[in-house]
């Protein structure tokens, strides 16, 4: 299991079981205002988790992996510790010298580690889904199928940006488990997940779906269905289930603090899962799309700035030189409302439309910019290997040379001209242009806002921001509104700022 961060408890779902009661606690509950009830009897409930854990069982299958050997140095395998009682009479009485001396010169290996998780069967020719971190670097990876036939994998392909893995087995008489639409799953929806938590044999759980298009930070595509069906440690791979006995998502992590289920799971949806297989399968690698450009979602405050509903759309924040959102002539402080027919409902759910779309072909894009709906063409590139909008942060340097700070009471910031020499003493590149803020009063409106030292503001309002002039002219325009709209710009990227007067 591996910990995300110091301070949130996101861990790796090398993941669960633990039986989940409340499966039939208050199913057959009535109506305050009827004697009909509200939902099928505890028995029926039972009857449909009894009859899709026999249908799958044959599908789900347990995977131990077993990392790489390496050379360890002699110094690590010596046969006593540092504090050894019998360190001092080996490394001084002579009778013992040759004899530590040919116990240091004969090569060490390292123990193996071993490593479990779960899967499922895809297609009857052997391919199983699981997740990337459970196979990926792995020297062997074993399969056992729920029949208790054991198989080594072959032809092993991941994807770490969404953690989703194929490999494959040569065995006879599989059963492919059917793949379901996690587009359909709603909050409160039953689910059942089975895996072999703890190693400690093929296990089913049941939960409902506690919310939808999580982003915990743990992959780089995320988009995760959230359930409290019980996962540990080992279920890792394995599916979660629909009452129609489909997949549709893979188990994938937790929010633990014990290291175990707290009733905080994480499934990749299925739908992107198949998606990222299929690129697997065919092209033993995942081709993206891109559209080169920095987003954030619209918030309580960007919503009365920019006259939307928040949550609508994706508002651009940076635009990447030859990309096909610079080709396409978009620009920051655009919102993209709707793309290749699909509404936008924040970044994470443009990034899923965008990565799907086929490279070379054009698609319409519908975007909101000064007030006005605009349709604009896009045509897709393949993803750069390397592609990455964040930087690494960079303290700013007190520099005395042409400092020129201005005080600005309205914002209670100071800022000064952004030179080149101080953009690369702060660890951006040439092309930036903007202000830079040297001091922001503690307290202040603007420091609640996250205004920062540091910080390059690119953008007042409508007014491209690149010379003190300009900074000057649109604080001069937004001196009768109750709020000053900024883009600011730090090493992880551009995004809008509202600041409250």
């Amino acid at each position: 299991m591996k910990a995300l961060t110091a301070n949130r408890n996101w861990m790796f779902a090398i993941i669960g079981s633990a039986c989940l009661v409340g499966a039939a606690v208050g199913v057959a509950q009535k109506d305050v205002s009827s004697d009909v009830p509200v939902a099928a009897n505890a028995t029926e409930l039972s009857s449909i988790f009894r009859d899709v854990s026999k249908r799958v069982m044959p599908s789900i299958v347990s995977i131990e992996t077993v990392s790489k050997t390496s050379q360890v140095s002699n110094q690590q395998m010596l046969p006593f510790g540092d504090d050894s009682p019998f360190k001092d009479l080996f490394e001084n009485d002579p009778r013992f010298k040759d004899m530590l001396k040919q116990h240091q010169n004969q090569p060490r290996r390292a123990p193996r580690k071993m490593g479990t998780g779960s899967g499922f069967i895809i297609n009857k020719s052997g391919l199983i889904m699981t997740n990337s971190h459970v196979v990926n670097g792995a020297d062997v990876v074993k399969v056992t199928l729920n029949d208790g036939r054991e198989f080594t994998a072959s032809d092993i392909k991941t994807d770490p940006r969404s953690d989703v893995a194929v490999i494959k087995i040569d065995a006879p008489d599989l059963v492919a488990i059917p793949l379901g639409d996690s587009s359909k799953m709603e909050i409160g929806d039953w689910v059942l997940a089975i895996g072999n938590p703890f190693g400690i044999g093929m296990s089913v759980t049941n939960g409902i779906i506690s919310a939808k298009s999580r982003g915990p930070g743990i992959n780089d595509r995320e988009d995760y269905l959230q359930t409290d069906a019980a996962i540990n440690p080992g279920n890792s791979g394995g599916p979660l289930l629909n009452l129609r006995g489909e997949v549709i998502g893979i188990n994938t992590a937790i929010s633990s603090r014990s290291g175990g289920y707290d009733g905080v799971g994480f499934a990749i949806p299925v739908n992107m899962a198949r998606w990222v297989s299929g690129q697997l399968i065919d092209h033993g690698m995942v081709k993206r799309s891109f559209l080169g450009v920095g987003i954030q979602p619209i918030s309580n405050d960007l919503s009365k700035s920019f006259d939307i509903k928040v949550g609508q759309g994706a508002i651009i924040t940076q635009v990447m030189e030859d990309s096909p959102a610079d080709k396409a002539e978009l620009k920051t402080g655009d919102i993209i409302l709707n793309f290749a027919g699909k509404d936008v409902s924040g970044p994470r759910n443009l990034q899923g439309i965008v990565e799907q779309l086929s490279v070379g072909k054009s698609y319409t894009m519908e975007l909101l910019r000064d007030g006005k709906r605009v349709q604009l063409q896009v045509t897709m590139q393949e993803m750069p290997k390397s592609f990455s909008v964040a930087k690494n942060e960079s303290p700013l340097e007190d520099s005395s040379k042409g400092k020129q700070k201005t005080s600005v009471n309205d914002l209670k910031i100071e800022v000064q001209p952004l030179t080149k020499e101080l953009a690369n003493q702060l660890g951006y590149s040439d092309d930036v242009n903007g202000v830079v803020i040297t001091s922001v009063e503690p307290g202040s409106a603007a420091e609640e806002a996250g205004l920062m030292k540091g910080m390059i503001i690119e953008k007042i309002g409508t007014t491209e921001v690149t010379t003190m002039d300009q900074f000057n002219l649109g604080l001069k325009e937004a001196k009768e509104k109750d709020r000053v709209l900024l883009l600011v710009r730090n090493h992880s990227g551009a995004r809008f700022v509202v600041v409250q007067k």
